[in-house]
This record gives C-alpha cells, structure tokens and sequence, in this order.
C-alpha cells in the first residue's frame, strides 16, 4: 500500500485565539487570514493535494445576531469562565457590517468550491474538552450545532479536530453517534499528551518547539492497519507547520528537513504523514509561509512520483479506514 500524506486545518478566526490574545495584539494574522487562504488553495490546487479544513461552526453565520439566534440548549460551564467563547458573545457587541474577525461563511463557500477540500468541524464554540466544569452533555450540545450549522449550508461532516488537541478519549461515543467517522489525535510522545491549559507548562512547550527542528520524538508517520482498529477512527497529527519567526529563520532548513525525513519515512513505509496548521498562522508573513508551503508540496509530488504517495484528506483515509476495519472483523 503506497504513503499517505494528509493535510488538515484547523479554521477558527479569532475565536481560536480569544481567550489569549487581543485583537489588537493578533490583528496582522486576522487580517492576512483570508488572502493566506486563498494562496493556500491555489497550492493545494496546483500540487492536487487533498485537505481537511476543520471548520469552526461559529463561522458558519454571517453575523452575531443570526449566531445567537442558532446556540445550543446546554452550554459548558467552564471553571476559567474567560475561556468561554459563548460568555465572550454575550459581553461583546461588534460592528457586523465589516467584520474580518469572526464570521466566514464566504470563506467555507471558497473552500467548498476547490476539488479534494474536505470541510470538517473544530466544533461549534471552540470547545475545550479538558477544561474544569465542562461536561459530556454540553459537548454533545455544541457539536450538534456544529453539525446543524454545516448542515444550513449543504454540508455533511465526517471529520472531527479537537480544538487545541484536547482530545477526550471519554467523548469519542459522542462522535460516533452524531455520524463522525475520524478524528484527529495527538502524536505519541509525553509532551504531546492531551493536556488543558493549566497543565501546558514551559518545559512542555518548549519541548514541542523543540521538537519542530530536532527529532526528539520520532517520525510520527502511521500503519493505517493501526488507525483502522476502532470507530471513530484516529488519523493522529505527524507534524505542526509552525509559522515563520524571524527569530528562528536561521533554523528554517532545520524545520523543514524534520518534516520531509518524516515525509519520506511515510512514503518508503507505506505509512501516513498528517500536517496540520492554523491558517491565521500564515496571516503574518504571509509570503514565506506560503512559500514554505509550496516547498512542502513540492515534495509530496517528488514522493509521489518516486513513490506513489496519495494525497487524502481526512474524511478520505476514514473511507479507506472502513473498508480495512471492516476486512478486520
């Protein structure tokens, strides 16, 4: 079986980075989101490579006044109440007429529009799995919105990312009975273990970093037979596309070359490579993000070629994912 190189974003807007930043703080990525998405899809395009945009269900309405009109009965009461995005619209009001910050629904349309571009959900309100005070049954509450806002746009979901990577092992039967076929899970290493944001530590984020140059942890890269094991499928992240920082700039090389030894080691394995990124993370800089990019997807088609990788988002390898779990039982 050849490689499989998967390709997943994580689509939010400010609500992903609300409770830790300002607007005003964060304002260049916000505002360069959108022309980085469009340069994204033209590469995607151009490579014929296959992605999975997690799309935040918040971004779905064209405004507040029709989000409100669509919230869940049962919202998670979260101990650190600031992380609530659902406190966050009923303190807040904002000028809807032109506002690049929270709402998207022309943005969905565009990715829909591109072959291979999968739209999947990162939940309704950003929702934080291992959070104190949230519970099961507000979890279930928000993705049903989730679901119920694609579905107002013609859209069926079969891929789930947590958002940030709080993957609940205790809320996978939840997915699988709303109809969710795949989620994405964390790679397997300590510092990667799902946490909440008390338990992210300095000594955890600066191991990650690290990690994005050096190879501390492994390749990541996955036996599909593994993934197909249980319903809903895990499709676990191999690598985050960190941005470009001119600090670390002088490191580029290392960064990239972490990410294509994986790539190859998929490919010559027939194993699975998943990247995955934010697109407000190519905001800023926008340029050489995307040329970063491009040098990426330059390489999955030399190993595709070489090697006979594919390209499949996620809801794509769930599909091969079933046919193997079935041929298990």
């Amino acid at each position: 079986m050849p490689g499989i190189f998967t390709v997943s974003l994580d689509l939010e807007l400010y609500w992903g980075v609300r409770d830790a930043r300002s607007i005003a703080s964060y304002e260049s990525n916000l505002r360069g989101e959108r022309d980085a998405i469009r340069g994204m899809l033209q590469l995607f395009d151009e490579h014929a490579v296959h992605a999975t945009w997690a799309t935040l269900g918040f971004l779905f309405y064209k405004d507040a006044d029709e989000l409100r009109r669509n919230l869940p009965e049962v919202l998670p009461d979260y101990r650190r109440q600031q992380l609530s995005s659902y406190r966050y619209l009923q303190e807040h009001a904002w000028n809807t007429a032109d506002d690049p910050y929270h709402f998207a629904p022309e943005m969905v349309e565009l990715i829909r529009d591109y072959d291979g571009q999968e739209i999947g959900t990162h939940t309704f309100s950003h929702y934080y799995c291992l959070e104190d005070g949230q519970t099961l049954e507000a979890f279930r509450a928000d993705l049903k919105a989730a679901l119920a806002a694609a579905r107002s746009h013609g859209i069926p979901i079969a891929s789930l990312v947590f958002p940030r990577n709080q993957s609940n092992q205790e809320y996978l039967a939840v997915l699988d009975e709303l109809g969710i076929a795949c989620y994405r899970g964390n790679e397997n290493a300590a510092f990667y273990t799902p946490r909440n944001q008390r338990e992210q530590n300095l000594i955890v984020r600066a191991s990650r970093l690290l990690d994005s140059y050096i190879n501390l942890s492994g390749y990541h890269t996955y036996a599909l037979e593994d993934c197909a094991r249980s319903r809903p499928f895990n499709i676990p992240s191999s690598r985050f596309l960190r941005p470009y920082s001119r600090s670390l700039a002088p490191l580029e090389g290392l960064r990239l070359r972490r990410i294509k030894r994986a790539m190859l080691d998929a490919a010559t394995g027939g194993r699975l490579f998943h990247l995955w990124w934010h697109p407000h993370n190519f905001g800023a800089n926008t340029a050489r993000n995307l040329a970063c990019l491009a040098e990426v997807l330059g390489y999955y088609g030399y190993l595709r070629e070489r090697f006979g990788m594919q390209s499949l988002n996620m809801g794509e390898v769930a599909n091969l994912l079933e046919d193997m779990h079935a041929g298990q039982a």
